[in-house]
């Protein structure tokens, strides 16, 4: 067999240049489907890494932990009390690498000229700038600096909405702990920038003094959780479940399941779109090797006439087309790592802004894609190739050489 393969492989690979126009479309329409499948690859995955990571950055980190009921109704009175010993050493051991604990509930925020709703979100500062991004997104200002710093941090457009600044005061009002109207004046110490809804909803305070203001004791909303990899969630949810089986503990994609969804629909839109490429190429590369075949009648018919066997001439073709769609496989290949690594930069949709809040991401995006991702498109496409090629290489070895040594004559 290798035998057979060093003494085909320099006929073979002459072969392809006899028609170098032939040659020469079906290398484009390779290295052409080849690149926008692993160009939009790459977007898809940018993208719907975006609005994984604006979901899980903002507030909702890999998971979350509440009192049964508090998604349904987040307000006071489904608060639930500070973790327990057990929780505790489950949150503090491998591989959740960092967590906080929230005191959040619906109210009203007042100022000198408007009355708007609002959540307010009692923080532990050196904890959330660990797993939220808001907390390094000011614009102005500081962000609250401890959990008994009894100051506000607002969203810019928020405070736009509310005609305030930096260094004024405004009125918080939501339920207490006894169902009475709680309400206390904020000094206004820092303006974040993110999402515009973002923007409009959270309003920050130390986490004791939110506390304080509703009488609700060390009680909390919420323990958000991350972790650095995705794939150790599930093993981290059961053993959170199992140290807290009164609590409701879910993860991300359960919080968020837009995100969830954008993920998922990403990886499929790619999967759908190599089929419909590989269906093209197979097009192109069946058609252009059918003529070759057919030109090549008379001389498939010599070559057994003069002793070669069709399963050697099958492997010659099988070998011509193997070299035509890996040349276009390497070219597509070069070309799609070369675009990508163009915008390896960031892709700024600032343009977009509205449609990217809407779907939860950022507005750059960062298209990139792993050595394995590259390797495991470009040889399934080559192999597909291979294989569609396989049905003009059995027709030239089924040719009849004293039908085909006719043909022309």
């Amino acid at each position: 067999m290798m035998g057979a393969l060093r003494l085909l492989a320099p006929i073979a690979w002459r072969n392809l240049w006899r028609n170098a126009r032939r040659t020469a479309i079906t290398l484009i329409v390779v290295a052409v489907g080849l690149w926008s499948v692993l160009v939009l690859a790459a977007l898809m995955q940018a993208w719907a890494i975006s609005s994984r990571d604006a979901s899980l950055n903002l507030l909702t980190g890999s998971g979350q932990i509440h009192a049964v009921g508090y998604l349904d109704d987040p307000t006071v009175d489904s608060r639930m009390p500070a973790p327990s010993a057990a929780l505790t050493a489950v949150l503090d051991a491998p591989p959740i690498s960092i967590w906080t604990s929230r005191l959040r509930v619906p109210a009203v925020i007042q100022s000198e000229y408007k009355t708007l709703p609002v959540t307010l979100t009692g923080v532990v500062p050196a904890n959330e700038k660990q797993l939220s991004t808001l907390p390094d997104q000011l614009v102005g200002g500081r962000y609250v600096s401890g959990p008994d710093d009894d100051t506000v941090v607002l969203g810019r457009h928020l405070a736009e909405r509310l005609k305030t600044r930096i260094g004024k005061r405004v009125i918080l009002m939501a339920q207490s702990a006894d169902g009475t109207l709680a309400q206390r004046s904020f000094d206004v110490v820092g303006l974040y920038a993110g999402s515009t809804t973002a923007e409009d909803e959270f309003v920050f305070t130390g986490i004791s003094a939110g506390q304080q203001m509703l009488g609700v004791s060390d009680a909390i909303s919420e323990i958000s959780f991350s972790l650095p990899d995705d794939t150790t969630l599930p093993d981290t949810i059961d053993a959170l479940q199992a140290a807290a089986p009164d609590l409701d503990v879910r993860s991300w994609k359960d919080l968020s399941p837009l995100a969830a969804l954008m993920n998922d629909f990403m990886d499929a839109f790619v999967g759908v779109w190599l089929w419909i490429m590989f269906v093209l190429m197979a097009i192109g590369i069946v058609t252009t090797q059918l003529m070759a075949v057919f030109e090549r009648v008379r001389e498939f018919g010599l070559l057994q006439a003069l002793g070669m066997r069709p399963r050697l001439i099958l492997l010659q073709v099988a070998l011509e087309s193997a070299m035509l769609v890996g040349i276009g496989v390497v070219v597509g290949l070069v070309a799609s790592v070369a675009t990508i690594a163009a915008f390896s930069g960031g892709i700024d949709l600032t343009a977009f802004a509205a449609g990217m809040d809407y779907f939860g991401a950022a507005r750059v995006i960062y298209p990139s894609l792993t050595v394995a991702q590259y390797v495991e498109n470009s040889v399934l496409v080559w192999i597909l190739g291979i294989l569609v090629a396989l049905w003009p290489a059995r027709r030239a070895s089924k040719a009849n050489p004293a039908a085909a040594m006719s043909v022309g004559t």
